[in-house]
C-alpha cells in the first residue's frame, strides 16, 4: 500500500520510477513532479532512503510504494498505471557487489524481466510505454581502449572473480530491453551510467566523492585505493536525470544505448587532493590495497572514460556543472546532514 500519496486534479503523464528512494531515483522523482508528472516511487528501502524523498513528500502527485520489484503482482500493478517506465532499482556500490554476487544477480535480472514482460503485456493490449533501463560504465569490463563508446567490445573477467557479477548482469538487462525492442517495438532506451555523483549520495557501499567528502569534514584521512592512478569522470545528478527524462522522450533514442555522465577525467589520487583543497585543507590521504579494501579476488577497471558523441548528437546533452561545483554540492550537503543529525 502507498505510504504517502494524495489525489490530484491535474491530469498528467503517470511515471513510474523503481528504485525511487534511492540517490538518482529521488531526484529523478523530483525533476519530473517539477515538469508535472504523476510519480509513482517503488523502493524496497534496502538501499535507498524516504528521506530522500524528503523534499517532495506529501506532494500532491507523489505516490510512494513500499515494497519490491522482485513482487510480480506489485510489478503489474505500476507498470499498468504507468506512461513512461524508469527503471533504476538495482544491486548499487562495488563492496556490496564484491560481498554479496548471489543477491547482486538477482536483482539485477529478475525484476527487469518481470518489468519487460508486463510492458510487452501492455503492447499485445496496443499500449507502447516508453521504458528506461538503467545501465552501468561497468558492463565494459575490462575493454582497453582510452574512451568507450556503445558499440565497443564488453569484455570481463573471470566468473571466479565476482566482481565482474555487477557488469554482467547489466549486460542482460541490455541483451533483454534490446530483444523486446527488435521483437515487440517496446520503446525502450538504455543508459550507461559513469560516475554519477551529487547530494544524497551516501558513501556506505563504496561510492568514492561521499566517502572522501566526509572523510575531510570530520578530519579523517582520505583512504585510496591501490596507487590512486585509476581515473575516472563524475557527473553531476542534475545533469544526469535531465538526460534520461529527456531520451525517454525522444522517440528516435528507442531501441539504442547510451553512454551518460562526464567525459572529464581525473584520477581518483587527484579527487582526493581537490577533496582535501575545498573541503579540509588540513586532511591527508591514506593508501590501502584491494586486497584489504575488499577480498583478495578483486579487480578493479583501471579506466573509465565514455565518448559522449551519441548522446549530444541525439538530445544536445552537455553537463553544466564542473568537478569542483560537484564538490562543493556534496560538501554543502553533508555538512547539513550533519548539523541536522
Amino acid at each position: 500500500m502507498p505510504l504517502f500519496s494524495e489525489s490530484s486534479s491535474v491530469t498528467s503523464i503517470t511515471s513510474l520510477i523503481t528504485g525511487g528512494a534511492g540517490f538518482i531515483g529521488s531526484h529523478l522523482a523530483e525533476h519530473l513532479l517539477a515538469q508535472g508528472h504523476h510519480v509513482i516511487v517503488v523502493d524496497d528501502l534496502s538501499t535507498g532512503r524516504a528521506t530522500n524523498l524528503a523534499e517532495v513528500r506529501g506532494h500532491e502527485r507523489l505516490e510512494y510504494v513500499e515494497g519490491t520489484v522482485e513482487d510480480e503482482s506489485l510489478v503489474a500493478d505500476v507498470v499498468d498505471r504507468a506512461d513512461r517506465v524508469y527503471h533504476l532499482a538495482a544491486a548499487v556500490g562495488v563492496a556490496l557487489i564484491a560481498k554479496q554476487p548471489i543477491q547482486t544477480i538477482e536483482r539485477n535480472i529478475y525484476p527487469t524481466q518481470l518489468i519487460l514482460d508486463r510492458l510487452g503485456m501492455r503492447i499485445a493490449d496496443g499500449d507502447r510505454v516508453p521504458c528506461f533501463i538503467a545501465s552501468t560504465s561497468e558492463v565494459y569490463g575490462k575493454n582497453p581502449k582510452e574512451v568507450w563508446t556503445e558499440e565497443d567490445d564488453l569484455v570481463f573477467g573471470a566468473t571466479t572473480k565476482p566482481r565482474w557479477s555487477y557488469g554482467v548482469s547489466k549486460a542482460i538487462d541490455e541483451f533483454l530491453a534490446l530483444a523486446f525492442f527488435k521483437e515487440q517495438g517496446l520503446p525502450v532506451v538504455i543508459g550507461r551510467f559513469f560516475n554519477v555523483v551529487g547530494p544524497r549520495q551516501t558513501g556506505a557501499y563504496g561510492m568514492v566523492l561521499p566517502r572522501f567528502v566526509d572523510a575531510a569534514l570530520r578530519g579523517e584521512s582520505l583512504v585510496v585505493h591501490d596507487d590512486g592512478k585509476q581515473v575516472r569522470c563524475f557527473a553531476h545528478v542534475d545533469d544526469v536525470v535531465r538526460a534520461v527524462a529527456t531520451l525517454v522522450d525522444t522517440p528516435d533514442a528507442a531501441g539504442r544505448v547510451y553512454n551518460i555522465g562526464s567525459d572529464a577525467p581525473v584520477s581518483i589520487l587527484e579527487l582526493a587532493q581537490r577533496v582535501i583543497e575545498r573541503v579540509n585543507p588540513d586532511a591527508s590521504i591514506d593508501f590501502q590495497s584491494y586486497s584489504d579494501a575488499y577480498d583478495e579476488s578483486f579487480e578493479d577497471i583501471r579506466r573509465r572514460v565514455p565518448d559522449l558523441t551519441r548522446i549530444r548528437h541525439a538530445i544536445d546533452y552537455r553537463p553544466t556543472k564542473d568537478l569542483d561545483a560537484i564538490i562543493d554540492a556534496v560538501a554543502t550537503y553533508q555538512r547539513a546532514q550533519g548539523a541536522s543529525s
